[in-house]
């Protein structure tokens, strides 16, 4: 284990030691064959990734954990060829469609080299910049996630499968891609516990870096938390977004909820804000977020610490108004179990910064959770509108940036909905 310094001269322990190891499948050819139930199989010759248990009707072989196995339909024709894992209900996922197609490090790289060349293609190659490489079922890499922050890479693995192939996964991303270290970050809260995955953060390769790691974007420079930032460090996903938010920031006073690192404020200040509020409830965010603006020489930036909803409550009970407002919040919905209880909650703050908001403010809210449909959320903004008793002009409802690609065929990696909306 080692010490390494992070943001205001705090510490983190980052692991060195390897995590548990997993079985190392060999070859990329099938050791068993997971038969589908009849009238199951249309979604996987549509492409779709995930093969659940509730779909399979029995598995010829005995494959273990991480295995290559063949999907089959009841009558046994052949479907696709995946990754085994018998821990979770997400029992196979595909990766390739095509019975001469083994899932070996020649796939893996070529994947690899096929990600990469999107990147470039879209410019996010900058040496100082920060991009996603890798996402997930959007670049047929099906729990794997890759971000490049400067010099140092951030790998998240949110399969079993993929973490018994972490090391060569590795070893062929140190030969594409010249980095000084690659971090392993570990799953999302939750999602590990569903694919038996316990996977420590830990240096991979490389070493870890001597304290924050500074990106630019956009014009400003950000330090980047890659040891305890939420996600890989930052929510890159958000780029386009910030930069879309902020052509309506010009001579506004702006509110900036869940400002987490300081995005959004930061570019709506640096396009002519007339003065930025930048809250969160983390004292470690609302640090860094504060030394992103004096990074950047942004004066007219306040940063505070405190809770979101209750902080809009004593807004909106001061009487205080905004010509924006700006609202990120964290996942409310890990599930479908759980969407009414986050429409809930979405209704609730969106609500109190309709409050806030002067005629012709700017109110630009987001989703990061993927359970709650895009047309949900809309929704919910359509019941603010009608208890607020005013107008909400829908102008732009976004998605991802670009280097966040979501495959047609797993429409479930499309989870990040953000509206800019006027409110007359």
């Amino acid at each position: 284990m080692r010490r390494v310094s992070t943001d205001r001269g705090k510490t983190a322990e980052v692991i060195m030691d390897p995590c548990p190891a997993l079985p190392t499948p060999a070859g990329g050819l099938p050791v068993a064959t997971v038969v589908l139930k009849p009238k199951r199989a249309r979604p996987f010759f549509g492409r779709h990734p995930w093969v659940l248990d509730s779909a399979i009707e029995r598995v010829d072989g005995d494959p273990a954990a991480g295995d290559v196995v063949d999907l089959a339909t009841h009558e046994g024709r052949f479907v696709g060829r995946g990754l085994f894992n018998p821990h979770s209900r997400l029992r196979v996922r595909l990766y390739a469609f095509d019975a001469a197609v083994p899932l070996d490090d020649g796939l893996w790289r070529a994947r690899l080299e096929a990600a990469l060349a999107l990147r470039h293609r879209l410019g996010l190659d900058a040496p100082d910049g920060a991009a996603r490489l890798v996402n997930s079922e959007g670049d047929d890499l099906s729990g794997l996630v890759v971000d490049r922050y400067g010099e140092w890479l951030c790998v998240q693995v949110t399969a079993l499968a993929m973490a018994a192939r972490l090391e060569s996964l590795c070893d062929i991303l140190a030969s594409l891609v010249p980095a000084r270290g690659i971090l392993l970050r570990g799953a999302e809260r939750g999602l590990a516990g569903l694919e038996g995955l316990h996977l420590p953060d830990r240096v991979v390769r490389g070493q870890a870096p001597e304290g924050p790691v500074f990106v630019r974007e956009g014009g400003l420079r950000y330090g980047i938390d890659l040891t305890e930032g939420q996600k890989t460090g930052f929510y890159l996903d958000q780029r386009d977004n910030r930069t879309a938010a902020a052509r309506h920031a010009g001579g506004r006073r702006v509110l900036d909820m869940f400002c987490y690192s300081g995005g959004f404020g930061l570019t709506a200040a640096a396009a002519g804000a007339q003065s930025v509020l930048a809250v969160d409830s983390s004292s470690r965010a609302t640090a860094l977020a504060a030394a992103n603006a004096e990074l950047n020489g942004l004066s007219t930036v306040t940063v505070e610490t405190a809770d979101a909803f209750e902080h809009l409550a004593t807004l909106a009970g001061s009487g205080a108004r905004y010509g924006m407002v700006i609202l990120d919040p964290p996942k409310f919905a890990r599930s479908r179990a759980t969407v009414a209880d986050a429409l809930r909650a979405y209704h609730r703050i969106n609500r109190l910064a309709v409050e806030i908001l002067d005629p012709g403010a700017m109110l630009v809210t987001c989703s990061c959770s993927g359970a709650v449909g895009r047309e949900e959320f809309l929704t919910m903004l359509a019941g603010v509108a009608q208890q607020a008793r005013r107008t909400i002009q829908l102008l732009e409802v976004r998605g991802a940036a670009a280097d966040h690609p979501v495959s047609a065929s797993c429409l479930d990696g499309e989870y990040l909905t953000c509206v800019i909306a006027r409110i007359p």
